[in-house]
Protein backbone atom coordinates (compact mmCIF):
# COMPACT_ATOMS: atom_id res chain seq x y z
CA UNK A 1 0.00 0.00 0.00
CA UNK A 2 1.20 3.14 -0.99
CA UNK A 3 1.05 5.97 1.82
CA UNK A 4 -0.58 9.40 0.20
CA UNK A 5 1.60 11.83 1.97
CA UNK A 6 3.23 13.29 -0.81
CA UNK A 7 6.83 13.55 -2.17
CA UNK A 8 9.15 12.14 0.52
CA UNK A 9 12.76 13.64 0.30
CA UNK A 10 16.11 12.30 2.41
CA UNK A 11 18.79 14.99 2.42
CA UNK A 12 21.82 12.55 3.27
CA UNK A 13 19.88 9.86 1.20
CA UNK A 14 23.59 8.72 0.07
CA UNK A 15 24.68 7.76 3.90
CA UNK A 16 24.08 4.43 5.45
CA UNK A 17 21.18 5.31 7.41
CA UNK A 18 19.49 7.49 4.43
CA UNK A 19 19.88 4.87 1.99
CA UNK A 20 18.54 1.91 4.99
CA UNK A 21 15.36 4.30 4.87
CA UNK A 22 14.77 4.64 1.83
CA UNK A 23 15.19 1.41 0.42
CA UNK A 24 12.98 -0.07 3.34
CA UNK A 25 10.26 2.14 2.36
CA UNK A 26 11.13 1.65 -1.52
CA UNK A 27 11.03 -2.86 -0.84
CA UNK A 28 7.74 -2.05 1.62
CA UNK A 29 5.72 -0.49 -1.52
CA UNK A 30 5.29 2.54 0.68
CA UNK A 31 6.23 4.92 -1.46
CA UNK A 32 7.04 4.53 -5.29
CA UNK A 33 10.47 5.43 -7.05
CA UNK A 34 8.84 9.04 -8.31
CA UNK A 35 7.75 9.86 -4.94
CA UNK A 36 10.98 9.40 -3.51
CA UNK A 37 13.88 11.84 -3.57
CA UNK A 38 17.81 11.66 -2.28
CA UNK A 39 20.25 13.99 -2.18
CA UNK A 40 23.71 13.63 -1.53
CA UNK A 41 26.89 15.98 -2.22
CA UNK A 42 27.74 14.33 -5.44
CA UNK A 43 23.90 14.19 -6.71
CA UNK A 44 24.37 10.25 -7.10
CA UNK A 45 23.46 7.77 -4.46
CA UNK A 46 24.70 4.08 -4.87
CA UNK A 47 22.00 1.03 -3.92
CA UNK A 48 18.64 1.93 -5.82
CA UNK A 49 19.12 0.08 -9.30
CA UNK A 50 15.88 -1.44 -8.32
CA UNK A 51 13.92 1.86 -8.88
CA UNK A 52 15.66 3.45 -11.80
CA UNK A 53 13.00 5.91 -11.97
CA UNK A 54 14.38 7.39 -8.39
CA UNK A 55 15.27 11.16 -8.43
CA UNK A 56 18.67 12.17 -6.88
CA UNK A 57 19.65 15.34 -6.46
CA UNK A 58 22.59 17.28 -4.91
CA UNK A 59 20.80 20.70 -4.25
CA UNK A 60 19.55 20.09 -0.95
CA UNK A 61 17.35 23.48 -1.93
CA UNK A 62 15.79 21.74 -4.71
CA UNK A 63 15.01 18.55 -2.88
CA UNK A 64 12.94 20.64 -0.24
CA UNK A 65 10.76 22.50 -2.96
CA UNK A 66 10.02 19.24 -4.60
CA UNK A 67 9.24 17.52 -1.43
CA UNK A 68 5.75 17.34 0.88
CA UNK A 69 8.19 15.83 3.83
CA UNK A 70 12.18 16.27 4.36
CA UNK A 71 14.14 13.89 6.09
CA UNK A 72 17.26 15.19 7.93
CA UNK A 73 19.62 12.36 7.32
CA UNK A 74 23.04 13.63 7.47
CA UNK A 75 25.81 13.58 10.77
CA UNK A 76 24.69 16.24 13.74
CA UNK A 77 28.64 18.09 12.93
CA UNK A 78 27.11 18.61 9.34
CA UNK A 79 23.57 19.72 9.85
CA UNK A 80 24.98 23.79 10.52
CA UNK A 81 26.34 23.17 6.91
CA UNK A 82 22.41 22.49 5.11
CA UNK A 83 20.51 25.14 3.92
CA UNK A 84 17.27 24.70 3.45
CA UNK A 85 13.76 26.26 3.96
CA UNK A 86 11.43 23.72 4.77
CA UNK A 87 8.50 25.98 6.06
CA UNK A 88 5.10 24.48 5.63
CA UNK A 89 7.03 21.13 5.62
CA UNK A 90 6.97 18.01 7.80
CA UNK A 91 10.71 17.76 9.21
CA UNK A 92 11.64 13.89 10.02
CA UNK A 93 15.27 14.42 11.45
CA UNK A 94 17.53 11.08 12.43
CA UNK A 95 19.86 13.65 13.65
CA UNK A 96 21.09 12.47 17.01
CA UNK A 97 21.63 14.89 19.89
CA UNK A 98 20.05 18.29 17.43
CA UNK A 99 16.88 19.12 19.07
CA UNK A 100 13.27 20.20 17.68
CA UNK A 101 14.23 23.89 18.14
CA UNK A 102 17.75 23.75 16.29
CA UNK A 103 16.24 22.04 13.64
CA UNK A 104 13.21 24.79 13.49
CA UNK A 105 15.35 27.51 13.80
CA UNK A 106 17.91 26.50 11.03
CA UNK A 107 14.74 25.23 8.42
CA UNK A 108 11.71 27.40 9.51
CA UNK A 109 9.90 24.38 10.26
CA UNK A 110 7.32 24.23 12.85
CA UNK A 111 6.18 20.43 12.27
CA UNK A 112 9.15 18.34 13.28
CA UNK A 113 9.70 14.95 14.05
CA UNK A 114 13.05 13.61 15.77
CA UNK A 115 13.07 9.91 15.61
CA UNK A 116 16.28 6.92 16.50
CA UNK A 117 16.51 4.50 14.14
CA UNK A 118 19.41 2.64 14.49
CA UNK A 119 21.40 0.09 11.95
CA UNK A 120 19.57 -2.80 12.62
CA UNK A 121 17.13 -0.60 9.92
CA UNK A 122 19.25 -1.97 6.79
CA UNK A 123 17.65 -5.80 7.77
CA UNK A 124 14.13 -4.22 8.93
CA UNK A 125 15.26 -4.61 12.38
CA UNK A 126 15.65 -1.34 13.81
CA UNK A 127 13.50 0.01 16.56
CA UNK A 128 12.78 3.73 16.28
CA UNK A 129 11.34 5.75 18.95
CA UNK A 130 10.15 9.12 17.62
CA UNK A 131 8.85 12.55 19.12
CA UNK A 132 6.26 15.00 17.30
CA UNK A 133 6.27 18.36 18.45
CA UNK A 134 3.18 20.37 18.56
CA UNK A 135 2.23 21.34 15.44
CA UNK A 136 2.36 17.14 13.71
CA UNK A 137 -1.13 16.33 13.09
CA UNK A 138 -2.41 13.10 14.03
CA UNK A 139 -2.93 11.80 10.44
CA UNK A 140 1.12 12.70 10.16
CA UNK A 141 1.91 10.90 13.14
CA UNK A 142 0.48 8.16 11.53
CA UNK A 143 2.76 8.60 8.66
CA UNK A 144 5.92 8.67 10.49
CA UNK A 145 4.89 5.63 12.45
CA UNK A 146 4.45 3.50 9.18
CA UNK A 147 7.06 5.06 7.59
CA UNK A 148 9.47 3.72 10.62
CA UNK A 149 7.55 0.39 10.58
CA UNK A 150 8.94 -0.38 7.39
CA UNK A 151 12.39 -0.61 8.72
CA UNK A 152 11.38 -2.16 12.24
CA UNK A 153 9.40 -1.58 14.83
CA UNK A 154 8.59 1.83 15.78
CA UNK A 155 7.24 4.02 19.00
CA UNK A 156 6.38 7.42 19.75
CA UNK A 157 7.57 9.21 23.10
CA UNK A 158 5.95 11.97 24.40
CA UNK A 159 8.70 14.05 25.57
CA UNK A 160 11.57 15.23 23.54
CA UNK A 161 14.54 14.33 26.67
CA UNK A 162 13.41 10.60 26.18
CA UNK A 163 14.63 10.86 22.31
CA UNK A 164 18.21 11.67 24.18
CA UNK A 165 18.15 9.01 26.21
CA UNK A 166 16.66 6.33 24.19
CA UNK A 167 19.50 7.36 21.75
CA UNK A 168 21.85 5.89 24.82
CA UNK A 169 19.84 2.57 25.17
CA UNK A 170 18.83 1.62 21.48
CA UNK A 171 20.23 4.20 19.08
CA UNK A 172 23.62 2.50 19.17
CA UNK A 173 22.27 -0.86 17.43
CA UNK A 174 24.57 -3.22 17.65
CA UNK A 175 27.85 -1.61 19.37
CA UNK A 176 26.18 -2.77 22.82
CA UNK A 177 25.80 -6.40 22.09
CA UNK A 178 28.70 -6.59 20.18
CA UNK A 179 31.02 -5.42 23.37
CA UNK A 180 29.40 -8.64 24.84
CA UNK A 181 30.55 -10.92 22.56
CA UNK A 182 33.75 -9.07 22.46
CA UNK A 183 34.23 -9.75 26.13
CA UNK A 184 33.03 -13.59 25.33
CA UNK A 185 35.72 -13.75 22.21
CA UNK A 186 38.67 -12.38 24.21
CA UNK A 187 37.89 -15.29 27.10
CA UNK A 188 37.59 -17.91 25.16
CA UNK A 189 40.87 -17.05 23.32
CA UNK A 190 42.62 -16.49 26.20
CA UNK A 191 41.48 -20.21 27.28
CA UNK A 192 43.03 -21.12 24.01
CA UNK A 193 39.75 -21.64 21.90
CA UNK A 194 40.87 -21.56 17.86
CA UNK A 195 39.72 -17.59 17.20
CA UNK A 196 37.26 -19.08 14.40
CA UNK A 197 35.46 -21.35 17.07
CA UNK A 198 35.63 -18.16 19.71
CA UNK A 199 34.25 -15.66 17.17
CA UNK A 200 31.79 -18.24 15.63
CA UNK A 201 30.53 -19.40 19.17
CA UNK A 202 30.20 -15.57 20.52
CA UNK A 203 28.44 -14.32 17.70
CA UNK A 204 25.71 -17.14 17.92
CA UNK A 205 25.12 -16.24 21.78
CA UNK A 206 24.32 -13.13 21.30
CA UNK A 207 22.36 -13.15 18.01
CA UNK A 208 20.51 -16.40 18.89
CA UNK A 209 19.76 -15.18 22.68
CA UNK A 210 18.32 -12.28 20.64
CA UNK A 211 16.16 -13.82 18.85
CA UNK A 212 14.70 -15.39 21.98
CA UNK A 213 14.50 -11.90 24.06
CA UNK A 214 12.96 -10.55 20.85
CA UNK A 215 9.77 -13.05 19.79
CA UNK A 216 9.54 -15.16 23.73
CA UNK A 217 6.47 -13.67 25.99
CA UNK A 218 8.91 -13.61 29.08
CA UNK A 219 10.95 -10.15 29.96
CA UNK A 220 14.80 -9.83 30.04
CA UNK A 221 14.24 -9.68 33.57
CA UNK A 222 12.28 -12.77 33.89
CA UNK A 223 14.64 -14.84 31.63
CA UNK A 224 17.58 -13.63 34.19
CA UNK A 225 15.67 -14.95 37.03
CA UNK A 226 14.79 -18.03 35.44
CA UNK A 227 18.00 -19.54 35.03
CA UNK A 228 19.21 -17.92 38.69
CA UNK A 229 16.05 -20.09 40.32
CA UNK A 230 18.07 -23.12 38.32
CA UNK A 231 21.63 -23.17 40.47
CA UNK A 232 23.68 -24.42 37.70
CA UNK A 233 26.46 -23.05 35.82
CA UNK A 234 24.73 -20.21 33.93
CA UNK A 235 23.19 -19.59 37.34
CA UNK A 236 26.90 -19.39 38.65
CA UNK A 237 28.05 -17.07 35.93
CA UNK A 238 25.32 -14.45 36.45
CA UNK A 239 26.01 -13.90 40.13
CA UNK A 240 29.53 -13.28 39.32
CA UNK A 241 28.83 -11.12 36.41
CA UNK A 242 26.48 -9.26 38.58
CA UNK A 243 28.28 -9.18 41.57
CA UNK A 244 31.26 -7.81 39.64
CA UNK A 245 29.23 -4.59 39.05
CA UNK A 246 27.97 -5.70 35.44
CA UNK A 247 24.77 -3.54 36.12
CA UNK A 248 26.87 -0.77 37.17
CA UNK A 249 29.36 -0.96 34.52
CA UNK A 250 26.24 -1.07 31.80
CA UNK A 251 23.85 1.63 33.50
CA UNK A 252 27.36 4.08 33.61
CA UNK A 253 27.73 3.73 29.61
CA UNK A 254 24.68 4.54 28.91
CA UNK A 255 24.52 7.55 31.22
CA UNK A 256 27.21 8.53 29.48
CA UNK A 257 25.57 7.85 25.83
CA UNK A 258 22.88 10.03 26.94
CA UNK A 259 24.99 12.78 29.24
CA UNK A 260 26.82 13.11 25.11
CA UNK A 261 23.26 13.02 23.56
CA UNK A 262 22.31 16.17 25.66
CA UNK A 263 25.46 17.44 25.03
CA UNK A 264 25.33 17.06 21.55
CA UNK A 265 21.83 18.92 21.86
CA UNK A 266 22.76 22.19 23.63
CA UNK A 267 26.44 22.45 21.85
CA UNK A 268 24.60 22.34 18.28
CA UNK A 269 21.65 24.90 20.10
CA UNK A 270 24.99 27.17 20.31
CA UNK A 271 26.01 26.62 16.72
CA UNK A 272 22.81 27.52 15.82
CA UNK A 273 22.68 30.60 17.68
CA UNK A 274 26.08 31.85 16.19
CA UNK A 275 24.83 31.61 12.68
Amino acid sequence: MVHKIGVIGIVGGGGWMGRAIGRSMLSAGFVEEHSLILSSRSGQVQGFAEWPALRCTADNRELAELADVVVLSVRPEQFSAVEIDARDKLVISVMAGVSAATIGARTGADRIVRAMPNAAAEIGRSYTPWFATGGVAPAEKAFVQAMFETCGEANQVFRESDIDLLTALTGAGPAWPALLAQAMLTYAEAKGLPSGIAERAAKAIVAGAGQLVATGEDSPRDIVQTFLDYRGTTAAGLQAMIGNGFIEAVHAGLDAAAVTAARMSAEMGTVNRDH
